[in-house]
């Protein structure tokens, strides 16, 4: 059985590896990600990966592994930011509160999908100026939802998380391990 993996992020290929799953492929899939109006986090990420799912190439027998990341302030979507004015807005919106990362999963063969989600609550510490400036300069804010990277330097600005650590990165390990061995997915060196 081969494994496709639907996404170009490198933290989602690193995240598998440490479970011993090697994508036999990567076909990024390419859809358009605009939330629909009034469309809540939860929702909007499971359709995400869904859609990712069946937007991307596959044969019969082969498992497709989509995933969305999406960073939620009470009802609001914070996605990746289009520029350095919008990640600041973000990060001080996030300044000093608790929001919510929602990950899901889709996995699919042929035309049946399964798909899991997976809500962290992370605690950003109160951002001073320095920590705010420091981190728009690094760049690490680019192409990722909410303006952060919880493995990168963002990961000083988390004094608490209650959930998925990896999740947070965008894969959470242990929902995709059970959905890969749910589909007859060999993990564990059984291939």
């Amino acid at each position: 059985m081969r494994l496709i993996l639907g996404s170009a992020s490198p933290r989602r290929k690193e995240l598998l590896a440490q479970i011993g799953v090697l994508p036999d492929a990567i076909r990024a899939a390419d859809i358009d990600e605009t939330p629909r109006k009034g469309e809540l986090p939860r929702p909007y990420c499971q359709r995400m990966a869904v859609e990712k799912a069946y937007a991307v190439e596959a044969a019969c027998d082969e498992l497709v592994l989509t995933a969305d990341t999406t960073v939620a302030l009470g009802r609001r979507i914070l996605g990746k930011p289009a520029d350095v004015a919008q990640a600041a807005e973000y990060l001080l919106a996030l300044s000093g509160r608790r929001h919510r990362v929602v990950t899901a999963l889709a996995l699919r063969l042929g035309e049946r999908v399964w798909h899991r989600e997976v809500v962290t609550t992370v605690r950003f510490k109160r951002l001073g100026d320095d920590d705010l400036n420091a981190y728009l300069q690094s760049g690490d804010w680019q192409g990722k939802a909410g303006a952060y990277g919880i493995q990168g330097m963002a990961g000083a600005f988390v004094p608490w998380i209650g959930g998925s650590f990896s999740a947070v990165v965008g894969l959470p390990l242990a929902e995709t391990a059970a959905l890969l061995q749910g589909a007859g997915y060999p993990l564990w060196g059984g291939r």
